[in-house]
């Protein structure tokens, strides 16, 4: 199982293989300046947000259970799920704005995706 701190290093490789790509698709279409690495830092912090609200429902469910202020168990329902779905509609509206392909990532070294024949 991975540290915290490997899995920090991989999510950073992984929204940088984001950035670049998106930047390199606005860069092929001649789009260039703040208003697009703005676009795309606004992408990159939805990425972010997903990568957590994923690990929330991982974590707890769909529901989960929470002390009430009157020292009673009770049980709740998980506002990720419905955050996520915002979270990747909002990261659509972006990539339809900017007319980008969603970002690819990179293969993993030894996976036999990056062998050319």
């Amino acid at each position: 199982m991975p540290t915290k701190k490997k899995q920090s290093v991989i999510n950073e490789e992984k929204i940088e293989t984001i950035r670049n790509d998106l930047r390199a698709q606005l860069l092929s279409q001649g789009k260039m300046g703040k208003h697009f690495d703005d676009m795309v830092e606004d992408y990159i912090y939805f990425v972010k947000m997903k990568d957590i609200l994923q690990k929330d429902i991982n974590t707890k469910g769909l529901r989960y259970e929470t002390m009430t202020g009157n020292g009673y168990l009770t049980e709740k329902e998980n506002k990720s799920p419905d955050t996520l779905i915002k979270t990747n509609n909002q990261m659509l509206k972006i990539l339809q704005v900017l007319d980008l392909k969603e970002p690819e990532e990179l293969p993993e070294v030894g996976d036999g995706k990056d062998d050319l024949l």
